[in-house]
């Protein structure tokens, strides 16, 4: 069917994906220097703020993609496959993430550093009350517990949804009945993702990774917003690689029509991402209390003021100028100037989330952050182009392919 199906990495793919990788390295070594390697508990706080929200943060978005497949799956949609395999390659990066992730929460929670998780510290629990409260689920033993187990089944059901999909490419099913139980095995997968999905990113996952390091405060809206945020980005991340494939002269039957919906998924979730600010923002800005609104305070009226609002802007008035169009949805260029600016929309949302719960007073150097997150990028990259080596990049042998390649909008 397609005329190029086996993706080879180009030389220079790699040295970028190195080079970014030496770049995220430098930073980290050069914020521990300046930062991480102090005795002042607040100043080395600042050095594992920056791998907390960086590792977070990108696993969340590489995580997505293997929502986006199970949802489609779940729906019994084929207009993805087109593109199927470079949103699997991408959901790859989630094993290694997962680790670089896990190992800095695991560093924080138990070490002697309790700035950022003012719940870790036994003596500071036992002279707050709040936190007395809290503490049956708020603990080191059930946050690491929790966290090893989310990112072992993220890591375990990506893996098995990749291996199904993979299973046909040398061993085509002859028989409809065949096919119907392919298609049941599928769903059947997809679902137990979507489960374990729903009770982590989208309930306690976020409560544990982030919501905590305000631990006085807490928003029912929280994870949804975190959701949003990440799954937005997800979608981006994926059509930054569908575009750098395609122009690469691969993915042949992936098209303006695959790409027009891609673009309408990233304006529709910048909505919805935007529905979940503001009923967040606005409730607790009615309500006045100052416990709520201690969240906000350091954001909108303090240091971290024209961030925050320059954060609103990317994420909300950007897509709703640019991406509301349909021709702009179908412009290679327009979009992936988009993707690249939602992901660092986001990159800030992830910031603005972090940083003023233990450095309310001013706003740190942000270079540093964003080299560091330009080594993950690295890192997304290197394994991504693997990924796409290990399969041909059509799924040739689903029984919705046909969907797929006659996909119009």
């Amino acid at each position: 069917m397609s005329t190029r199906e086996n993706f080879i990495v180009p030389k220079k793919y790699n040295m970028i994906s190195f080079a970014l990788m030496a770049v995220g390295i430098l930073a980290v070594i050069a914020l521990y220097v300046s930062h991480g390697s102090s005795g002042d508990q607040h100043t080395q706080a600042r050095f594992w703020g920056s791998l907390l929200q960086n590792s977070v943060y990108f696993l969340l978005v590489v995580n997505a993609a293997m929502f986006f497949i199970c949802a489609t799956t779940l729906a019994w949609g084929g207009w993805q496959l087109a593109f199927g395999r470079v949103t699997e390659a991408v959901s790859a990066c989630v094993p290694v993430i997962g680790v670089i992730c896990g190992v800095i929460l695991l560093s924080i929670v138990f070490g002697d550093n309790h700035e950022i998780y003012h719940w870790s510290n036994p003596e500071h629990v036992a002279h707050d009350a709040t936190l007395q409260h809290k503490s049956g689920f708020l603990n080191p033993t059930v946050f690491a517990v929790a966290t090893v187990l989310t990112i072992v089944l993220w890591s375990l059901l990506g893996w098995k949804m990749r291996r199904l999909s993979r299973s046909l490419d040398n061993a085509p099913i002859p028989t409809l009945e065949g096919r119907k139980k392919y298609i049941w095995k599928n769903t059947v997968w997809a679902a137990l993702f979507i489960v374990v999905f729903a009770l982590t990113v989208a309930s306690t996952t976020p409560w544990f990774w982030l919501m905590s390091i305000d631990a006085h405060w807490y928003s029912t809206m929280y994870s949804w917003y975190t959701f949003a945020s990440t799954f937005v980005a997800g979608i981006a991340l994926v059509t930054l690689f569908v575009v750098f494939v395609k122009n690469a002269g691969y993915l042949e039957y992936t098209n303006r029509e695959h790409l027009h919906d891609l673009g309408k998924f990233m304006f529709a979730f910048s909505i919805f991402w935007t529905y979940l600010w503001f009923s967040q923002f606005m409730l607790i800005w009615y309500a006045n209390i100052p416990e709520e609104t201690v969240y906000f305070k350091p954001r909108t009226e303090g240091a971290y003021t024209a961030l925050y609002w320059l954060m609103f802007a990317i994420n909300f008035l950007a897509p709703l100028l640019i991406l509301m169009s349909k021709d702009n949805k179908r412009k290679y260029s327009t979009i992936t100037f988009m993707c690249l600016f939602i992901l660092f929309g986001h990159w800030l949302d992830f910031f603005q989330m972090v940083f003023p719960g233990f450095t309310d007073n001013h706003v740190p150097m942000i270079l540093y952050d964003f080299g560091i997150g330009l080594g993950f990028v690295g890192v997304i990259m290197f394994v991504t182009g693997r990924a796409l080596g290990k399969a041909p990049l059509l799924a040739r042998n689903h029984p919705f392919i046909k969907e797929s390649l006659i996909h119009h909008t």
